[in-house]
């Protein structure tokens, strides 16, 4: 089989799709992967040295929720059309809606990972405001989910959410994301640190819960802290912000399972969080997780994670505590955490679900044909 995948560099889509290549790959699948938005760095890419049956094509065409990306995305789809052409797939495993109007044979798989108009919905609390890129994003989005012969979710609620706001579709399901457990190190001694990782200057992560409250104990939060539009980018985040947080830039991937490895307890402030990630690597690693109380993760976490009352900074502070002080509670819900994230969210559970969807779409081909 020859799967040709869409990726982005910017955000967890990345990883992501490491996950579901290296999988696809080990199971005998030739792949080619193209990705968009800016080109990564050579440690970012290190990973696909190993995959010989992976083919790799970096592109820094600017992604369908950018600013100004309307010639971007018509260029950047003859592209994909030309390596449609040149390396014949048999499958397109598309990671950005618009794709799914390209004009192939090729079964085409939708990833409905988010998007910007149910984000606006989640976290500025109104519908968004009526304008010309608005208009093209909503359009790009629906016609893309329209010529999608299947479009996955990462979740119930996110496939709730797309039906919501662009209509009901052909055929749609939920399949989990996943990772190796093998990469993250749950043995490590924790200390008192609490983590939390994610894009300083989205709003969706809403980190500022933890600038609004004296924590008992350490507090370190890592991530991006430029927007990659940089028609969006100004004020936001300083390592001056509060002097009872350390900020940090983008972590290498290394840094990070170490910083997951000595916290003891991770949390998800987000209040849209369509999966979440950074979360279920911190499971891995058994830290405790103190969650927002929002429906995307009471889906993915269940009775896995202690929860604050929504966007409430006071209640976050009293289960910082309440988890500080209380070792043998923490420990409970890290194992919970941990055991939950293996059970369910690994990437072989993942890549084994894309295998049978591929599987059952190419043999619709052949019967229909």
């Amino acid at each position: 089989m020859r799967v040709l995948v869409t990726t982005d560099t910017i955000g967890g889509v990345w990883t992501y799709t490491r996950e579901l290549v290296t999988g696809l790959a080990r199971r005998g699948v030739d792949v080619m992967l193209v990705s968009l938005g800016e080109i990564p760095s050579r440690e970012r890419t290190e990973w696909l040295d190993e995959l010989k049956s992976v083919e790799y094509r970096p592109t820094a065409f600017r992604l369908e929720w950018m600013q100004e990306s309307e010639d971007d995305l018509r260029e950047s789809a003859a592209y994909l059309l030309d390596v449609i052409d040149e390396w014949r797939p048999d499958m397109l495993h598309l990671n950005q809606f618009c794709y799914g109007t390209l004009e192939t044979h090729v079964p085409k798989v939708v990833v409905a990972h988010s998007d910007v108009v149910s984000w606006w919905q989640n976290v500025k609390g109104e519908e968004p405001p009526p304008s010309e890129w608005f208009a093209r994003y909503r359009r790009a989005v629906h016609e893309g989910l329209r010529g999608a012969e299947f479009v996955i979710a990462p979740s119930r609620w996110m496939l709730d959410e797309i039906r919501k706001n662009f209509g009901q579709l052909r055929r749609a399901h939920v399949i989990y994301n996943g990772r190796s457990p093998l990469q993250f190190t749950p043995h490590m001694k924790k200390e008192d640190l609490v983590v939390s990782v994610g894009r300083l200057w989205d709003g969706g992560k809403q980190t500022s819960l933890l600038l609004q409250i004296e924590p008992p104990t350490r507090v370190c939060i890592a991530g991006s802290g430029e927007h990659p539009d940089k028609s969006l980018r100004g004020g936001g985040w300083s390592k001056g912000t509060a002097q009872h947080i350390e900020l940090r830039d983008r972590q290498s991937e290394r840094e990070i399972e170490l910083l997951f490895g000595r916290a003891a307890i991770y949390v998800v402030s987000s209040r849209y969080e369509p999966f979440g990630l950074a979360a279920l690597e911190a499971a891995l690693s058994r830290c405790a997780l103190v969650v927002n109380d929002i429906p995307s993760q009471r889906e993915i976490w269940g009775e896995a994670a202690l929860y604050f009352r929504a966007n409430d900074a006071g209640s976050l502070c009293e289960l910082i505590r309440e988890l500080s002080q209380d070792r043998v509670l923490r420990t409970s819900y890290a194992n919970l955490a941990c055991l939950r994230a293996r059970e369910i969210y690994s990437s072989d559970t993942m890549v084994e679900n894309y295998m049978a969807l591929y599987a059952k779409l190419l043999q619709g081909r052949v019967l229909a044909a």
